[in-house]
């Protein structure tokens, strides 16, 4: 059974994790509509606190257009992450074709005030059928 694979990458002591997953079952190719669940962790290696205040993302699929979305938080939060503590959650995109891939910011706030941004990896979206069920 093939493995779905994970992209991560550590920016000042935040480890981002994201796997993502096609659903077909969501999905409608014929209306050019190919949905793509991502699952997210955050984890806090260093030793200062820091909350998540905001998010950008910028999304491309391979007909070539690029959506950029920013907010505030993740999924209507914004945690706070000590040292050691982590921080999952699950979203979803829907692009146009069959591939692309995302990547962005998510901005973290210290408790002494100043701000950082702490990559998120590329991660490529990809419509294959799997057997293997969701996480």
């Amino acid at each position: 059974m093939p493995s779905r694979p994970f992209y991560y990458r550590v920016t000042d002591g935040l480890r981002i994790t994201v796997r993502p997953v096609y659903l077909p079952e969501r999905s409608n190719p014929l209306k050019q509509q190919y949905v793509f669940a991502y699952f997210v962790r955050i984890e806090n290696l260093a030793g200062a606190t820091a909350q998540l205040r905001s998010r950008r993302w910028r999304i491309h699929d391979s007909i070539g257009e690029e959506t950029v979305v920013e907010g505030e938080g993740v999924v209507g939060e914004q945690p706070v992450l000590g040292h050691g503590q982590v921080h999952e959650y699950q979203s979803f995109c829907v692009l146009k074709s069959d591939s692309g891939y995302m990547e962005g910011e998510y901005i973290f706030v210290r408790e002494d005030g100043s701000t950082f941004e702490a990559a998120i990896p590329r991660f490529l979206l990809e419509a294959r059928e799997s057997a293997e069920p969701l996480p």
